[in-house]
């Protein structure tokens, strides 16, 4: 399990969902990214996306106007329960 970083500071909707999706889509299950942001629509635009690929967000910290979303790939072969 590897943790990569994508400095997304200074980017506005709808670069730091869409670039984040492509991060995701590179990594293996179990992997995770530390995604940080400034643009306040990511508060909103990234959760959503996460909801949408089934992904999850371990931990959101904000830290004036910067927002750290950390996030850990799903595995997709997993069968629900």
């Amino acid at each position: 399990m590897t943790t990569a970083k994508l400095d997304l500071t200074g980017l506005k909707c709808p670069l730091p969902a869409l670039k984040t999706r492509k991060a995701l889509g590179r990594m293996k299950p179990g992997d995770r990214l530390e995604v940080h942001c400034t643009d306040p629509l990511a508060a909103i635009d990234i959760p959503n996306l996460i909801s949408e690929t089934g992904d999850r967000i371990e931990d959101i910290a904000r830290d004036g106007a910067q927002i750290r979303f950390l996030i850990e790939k799903a595995d997709r072969t997993a069968v629900p329960q």
